[in-house]
């Protein structure tokens, strides 16, 4: 073949030859390789579009007073890294049978922290700092809100936690690498 990339009788426009890379680099004034911009642009969108659930919509409120939920309360000590202050508060966790997890810890007279948790979502709230995050699967191993109600269903937590159940019912979750610290306990 003489050098062509493209055939030019097609319906569609050019058919790329087949012997022709589909991703092939060129290379920049300073040496580096670079994608050209069109599949560049291309790549990206498909990273986005894989990567969509994690910026998943938020999950509706819950209804409480629904009969299918089993409540929880107790009190929590929450520090937020090894060097932080301690915050002490109320702590409900509320689950469901389908399974929806409600878990909101409150520093009175404001809420503080609210989590819910489906099989295949997640979502918390810091109402103080105005941030929401979301996303689906498994939620993130490094957030200690997460973390607690799988742990009190019996979940082993990742390898930075250490999750002891102490005497009178009592609870700890720590992340051993960044301090972050879970204390509490929980009537029915």
């Amino acid at each position: 073949m003489s050098g062509k990339l493209f055939k030019k009788n097609s319906l569609f426009g050019p058919v790329m030859d087949r012997r022709t890379p589909l991703f092939q680099l060129e290379t920049s004034p300073s040496g580096l390789r670079l994608p050209p911009a069109p599949r560049l642009l291309i790549w990206l969108l498909t990273l986005a579009t894989v990567a969509a659930c994690r910026t998943a919509p938020p999950l509706p409120p819950v209804n409480l007073s629904e009969p299918r939920w089993t409540l929880q309360q107790g009190q929590a000590v929450w520090r937020s890294r090894r060097d932080a202050p301690e915050i002490a508060g109320e702590l409900l966790i509320a689950s469901r049978d389908d399974p929806l997890t409600f878990l909101q810890f409150t520093k009175t007279p404001l809420p503080f922290v609210v989590v819910q948790m489906t099989s295949n979502r997640w979502q918390i709230q810091f109402l103080a700092d105005n941030k929401t995050y979301s996303g689906c699967g498994q939620p993130p191993a490094q957030i200690a809100w997460l973390q607690l109600p799988r742990c009190l269903a019996g979940t082993v937590p990742p390898s930075q936690w250490k999750w002891d159940k102490l005497a009178g019912g009592r609870w700890r979750l720590e992340n051993k690498s960044t301090g972050e610290m879970l204390d509490g306990y929980l009537t029915r």
